[in-house]
């Protein structure tokens, strides 16, 4: 039995053509699995299907999994006998949009959705990285639910960019078992300098597991600018493999020995002292 997958990021860029950015998406995987025929899991983008921004969120909103950004990512799953993470779309359900990444099993089978539970709500002054404003919870709608899917021997939890900077989340997906967290991420360019990495880095040595992220391509020209550098961080905290800014794919084999490594040799979660944090007073 293996303890080792073999992944792939596509850091695509992303049009105003919906059709057109599922079709690149489709292409992109197929040929990496034409090259990799060990290929087992492609990650694609946060917002891979339409641009990212409040102004377009009604517009590009699909029903899931009936949609046809769904239905495709279910027929590419099947053809090619993999998982795939679908990044994130912006779902429409009962009135409401929600930022949601579905999960896809190698029989074409949607084994999980996730809605994004820390809707990306922030206002950078101009003298902070040039000033940004931003509110998805004025157009969508949060989830509640945690999400874990089970992917070959591994679990593996989904979060959805702003959802990183929780650790809360994290840490009850490290109490789930995972050994890998994945969030699809369209990080905006001011943050990414400042938070990117570290917080990748952070999430990973709390947890001593895998953290991978998936951006879009950065595009200059777009109303939001997405950072890039999509990541694949291991549970010593070391930046194993990182993306540039533009159109870039990476394809990795995880070996999930090196989380039974890490949790061995810094036992950190046997050394916590529960006890204590119970009695912090109640703010």
């Amino acid at each position: 039995m293996t303890n080792k997958l073999t992944l792939a990021l596509l850091q695509l860029p992303v049009g105003n053509d919906v059709a057109a950015n599922v079709r690149r998406a489709v292409s992109a995987v197929t040929q990496l699995k034409a090259d990799n025929p060990k290929l087992q899991l492609a990650i694609l983008p946060e917002s891979f299907n339409a641009p990212y921004g409040q102004e377009h969120f009604p517009k590009f909103a699909e029903a899931v999994p009936q949609g046809a950004t769904c239905t495709a990512l279910s027929q590419l799953a099947l053809k090619l006998g993999i998982y795939i993470i679908g990044g994130s779309i912006v779902e429409r359900d009962a009135g409401k949009m929600y930022n949601t990444c579905t999960v896809w099993g190698p029989d074409g089978k949607l084994l999980a959705k996730h809605r994004k539970i820390h809707l990306f709500t922030m206002k950078i002054e101009p003298e902070n990285a040039g000033g940004v404003e931003f509110d998805e919870a004025a157009v969508l709608s949060a989830g509640s639910d945690l999400t874990v899917v089970q992917i070959g021997q591994q679990k593996v939890g989904i979060g959805i960019c702003h959802d990183k900077r929780f650790e809360e989340l994290a840490r009850i997906y490290r109490n789930m078992g995972c050994t890998m967290i994945v969030y699809p991420s369209a990080f905006c360019i001011c943050q990414g300098p400042m938070h990117w990495e570290l917080l990748q880095r952070a999430r990973a040595t709390d947890n001593q597991l895998y953290v991978v992220t998936c951006s879009p391509a950065r595009d200059n020209m777009s109303g939001y600018v997405a950072y890039g550098h999509s990541m694949i961080v291991n549970p010593w905290a070391q930046v194993q493999r990182e993306a540039g800014e533009g159109c870039e794919f990476i394809v990795e084999e995880i070996d999930f020995d090196v989380v039974e490594q890490v949790r061995r040799q810094i036992p950190i979660f046997k050394q916590r002292r529960t006890d204590v944090y119970a009695k912090a007073p109640k703010l």
